[in-house]
């Protein structure tokens, strides 16, 4: 036991020399994270790196390995939600997968991961706000090319996006609008959104949308973007509409 601890240490000594500092606390950091000793630290380098605007420098970034990444994710989960819900439909996986790889989502499972912590130049670098999420998928990208794909598929539902998290997700609704269109086709009936541009007495513009159903105009909403004032108006619409009916219904079965 005291031979196997001497070579271990010696093992991490001699790993550590020949790592840059830079690179060693980055394999430090993602042998933490994923649970397994990263084999090619320069697959995480790139992942973790940003576009640079000199072209004198390596322009190597995370958006080749986020391609690649998103991918994989899509197909792990696609897998995972097939063989966990036996019964369900189409539709109902479809929505599943959605609310799971969509960017709101993977920007959080980047955020709680502190994955900008290990960009590699993070000085006078304007982030993104989808760059945690973009991250993440760079992250599963270099996770495929180093582990492969049995591997990868466990280091992600055990370590970075567990069944239990997904679970957590069945009963969210991710898009109020594209909830009301679903139960509008259901149901035969006309959803429309108006929206126009308002200018406010500080002479800022925002964006007011309404919300007919049918002939009736039931709910409106101000933001500073039309995908937020159509969004917030429909997640108003729905709040009056559930009081009526059961919008959600069986999501197994809509």
């Amino acid at each position: 036991m005291e031979l196997q601890k001497y070579f271990s240490k010696f093992l991490l000594k001699q790993r550590k020399r020949k790592l840059t500092e830079r690179d060693f606390f980055l394999s430090t950091e993602l042998n933490k994270m994923l649970g397994a000793e990263v084999q090619n630290v320069a697959l995480y380098r790139e992942a973790f790196s940003l576009k640079s605007s000199s072209k004198n420098q390596d322009n190597s970034n995370y958006e080749r390995l986020e391609f690649l990444g998103d991918s994989v994710l899509g197909t792990i989960i696609s897998c995972h939600l097939f063989q966990t819900y036996p019964k369900a439909n189409e539709g109902y996986l479809t929505q599943m997968k959605s609310k799971i790889v969509n960017r709101k989502n993977l920007n959080k499972l980047g955020e709680d991961l502190k994955l900008t912590d290990l960009l590699q130049k993070q000085n006078s670098v304007a982030l993104g706000e989808n760059i945690s999420g973009n991250l993440f998928e760079a992250l599963i990208g270099a996770v495929y090319l180093d582990f492969h794909y049995d591997a990868c598929k466990r280091i992600i539902l055990e370590r970075l996006l567990t069944p239990s998290e997904i679970n957590k997700l069945e009963n969210k609704i991710v898009s109020y609008k594209g909830l009301l269109l679903e139960w509008s086709q259901k149901k035969k009936v006309s959803i429309k959104y108006e929206t126009c541009e308002e200018v406010q007495v500080n002479k800022t513009i925002v964006f007011r949308c309404h919300v007919w159903l049918g002939e009736e105009k039931i709910a409106n909403a101000t933001e500073t973007s039309k995908k937020k004032a159509e969004e917030k108006a429909a997640q108003r619409a729905f709040y009056i509409l559930n009081k009526k009916e059961n919008i959600l219904g069986n999501p197994k079965t809509l």
